[in-house]
């Protein structure tokens, strides 16, 4: 039997239809599947029937905004998101990437550009799924938690599960290979999605703080995941693996 090469789906939220139209058109030409979105609500519903390897994000759309769309985004599901900005607004950039945008392109904007930056957020995204690999069939326990890696699940000491989403997972796995060792940012990002920082890059900052919430007693004096000043961040508990 052949087995069908897999086609990135990519959905295209903007309100212009135009835009959605003819850039729909461009990357559909260049081998991907495209659905287009013309507002969050819309993009929503479609998100529900589908499955989508990256959204394309224009920020200034009526309703909900592209940032509170990419903020809600980064902490519920691992689907990497390219911002759409307005070209002066720096500001908007600069704050998508901190909610957890993977990338971002100013309008006007050339289709190849965009295209271009398609295939570098997902050829990042793909690298990812080779970071957690060690963790295979593993029961972990730390502090008053018990990960099971293949479920990506917490179970504290009651019996209560938190689930992880992906992202969360692939940065904690980081961390539980490398007990007391201080991490930079760079570092960090490196082991847990195959990527780097730049200077105005928090990704991992909020990303910490996600996975706090979820590990820490707490969160305002985590006793876990360690920041160093000038440092980054550092696992201080002892991990075992479960028999």
């Amino acid at each position: 039997m052949t087995v069908m090469p897999h086609v990135p789906h990519i959905m295209v939220v903007d309100d212009h239809q135009q835009i959605r139209d003819s850039l729909s058109r461009f990357l559909e030409k260049n081998g991907l599947r495209v659905t287009s979105a013309k507002d969050a609500h819309d993009m929503e519903i479609k998100l529900a029937a589908g499955n989508f390897d990256l959204i394309v994000l224009d920020v200034m759309m009526p309703g909900e905004d592209g940032l509170s769309v990419c903020k809600r985004m980064a902490a519920s599901s691992d689907i990497p998101i390219i911002l759409l900005t307005a070209l002066s607004e720096d500001t908007d950039r600069i704050v998508g990437l901190e909610l957890g945008a993977d990338d971002y392109l100013p309008k006007p904007f050339n289709p190849r550009e965009l295209l271009a930056r398609i295939k570098a957020v997902l050829r990042r995204a793909e690298k990812t799924e080779v970071f957690t690999g060690a963790l295979v069939g593993k029961v972990l326990r730390f502090a008053h938690l018990t990960l099971h890696a293949d479920r990506q699940v917490l179970v504290d000491e009651n019996g209560t599960e938190t689930p992880l989403t992906p992202s969360d997972f692939k940065l904690l796995a980081a961390m539980l290979e490398r007990p007391g060792v201080v991490l930079s940012r760079d570092q960090l990002l490196d082991l847990s999605q195959g990527t780097s920082t730049g200077p105005l890059d928090r990704r991992v900052d909020n990303q910490i703080s996600r996975l706090r919430r979820k590990i820490e007693t707490d969160i305002l004096r985590p006793k876990i995941i360690k920041t160093i000043r000038s440092g980054g961040y550092c696992f201080s508990a002892d991990v075992e693996v479960a028999e």
